[in-house]
């Protein structure tokens, strides 16, 4: 049984959360807490296997909750954040920063539209979550600036035709992995950054303001046509595969999911190669399932450059994993280092 402690300051919520879970046979709800101080004390009480946890509650909201329970009793946290209010969405991407696991949709009421994806959603998230290891905070360990680099990243970044690219897929997990990384690099970073980071629908935007906050990098949802920047990062949106065009400019696909993924990791990888060849970088974060890993293949035989997390410092290895696998990546290193490694990397001299 997988033991579930439901907090949310709307009682009518609530019934409607413990009525989903209990449904189904694998959950028990042990506890339901009306606020964050009450979401707590409950927590250390009862023990469970997993909070859901809404954001915005009185006495204490969820983001000093996740504070304090990842403090004296580190236990998975669900936020059950209200999409259709953006700056909710942001407070609640806050809590990733103290240890939630990640942002999901409240499911919607009886009888209202996406009724059944919501709920669905919902319980095998909280399945799936209350599996987890838990993140550690990774303390800030930048490398040394005088550390020499890995003999593969020991030249310049090469800088091809169309410029030089960094490409990223990311999954659970990712918008925390993300944010750390974003804060670490300056406004004058030399390189674009393009994103797909898998998330429930209607978060996007939130998890762009949210990282905008913390960055001096320019942070944006990609758009149709538009050429990529130095000194900014495209989020990919929600319905459509991202990538770059042979005139060096976004655009979007209405492929086909790559396995059950879109946007894909993969689809971006691939396009990224073709076109920057050589100068492309990419990078595969914390997530679950396979995303990214096929399309590596592209980017070594173009010649370009692969990172991935390593296990210890992902929520899920899955993603990182699945690229490993495939026998191209040429760097597997904690969160804490990339960052400080790309600096490096876009900094470092040619070799004489």
């Amino acid at each position: 049984m997988i033991r579930v402690l439901v907090a949310d300051d709307s009682a009518t919520t609530r019934q409607w959360l413990v009525f989903l879970l209990r449904e189904d046979p694998e959950f028990q709800v042990v506890g339901e807490a009306k606020d964050g101080l009450e979401a707590v004390e409950l927590t250390l009480k009862l023990r469970p296997d997993i909070v859901a946890m809404d954001i915005v509650m009185p006495e204490m909201d969820g983001i000093d909750a996740t504070k304090r329970i990842m403090a004296v009793l580190p236990t998975p946290i669900v936020i059950v954040s209200n999409v259709e209010n953006v700056g909710e969405i942001r407070v609640s991407l806050q809590a990733l920063k103290v240890g939630a696991l990640t942002v999901i949709k409240k499911p919607a009421g009886p009888g209202e539209v996406d009724n059944n994806l919501d709920s669905s959603i919902f319980v095998s998230t909280l399945k799936i979550m209350s599996k987890v290891k838990l993140v550690p905070h990774w303390p800030k360990s930048p490398r040394e600036k005088n550390e020499t680099l890995p003999r593969i990243f020991s030249k310049k970044f090469p800088e091809g035709k169309n410029g030089r690219v960094i490409a990223i897929a990311a999954s659970t997990g990712g918008p925390a992995a993300l944010n750390r990384i974003f804060s670490e690099l300056p406004g004058d970073f030399p390189v674009p950054i393009l994103v797909v980071q898998q998330m429930a629908k209607g978060f996007v935007a939130g998890c762009v303001a949210w990282m905008n906050e913390n960055s001096s990098l320019r942070i944006k949802v990609a758009e149709e046509g538009e050429r990529p920047e130095p000194g900014t990062v495209y989020l990919s949106g929600e319905s459509a595969h991202l990538g770059v065009s042979d005139q060096s400019t976004l655009f979007y696909s209405p492929a086909e999911p790559i396995v059950t993924y879109r946007p894909s990791g993969t689809f971006l990888f691939e396009s990224a190669a073709k076109v920057y060849g050589s100068s492309t970088l990419a990078l595969v974060l914390t997530g679950m399932g396979v995303d990214g890993a096929a399309g590596l293949n592209a980017v070594k035989k173009a010649g370009g450059w692969i990172m991935a997390q390593d296990q210890e410092s992902s929520a899920f290895f899955g993603m990182p994993e699945a690229a490993i696998k495939t026998g191209c990546v040429n760097l597997v290193l904690p969160l804490p280092e990339i960052a400080p490694l790309l600096m490096q990397i876009m900094s470092s001299v040619e070799e004489k």
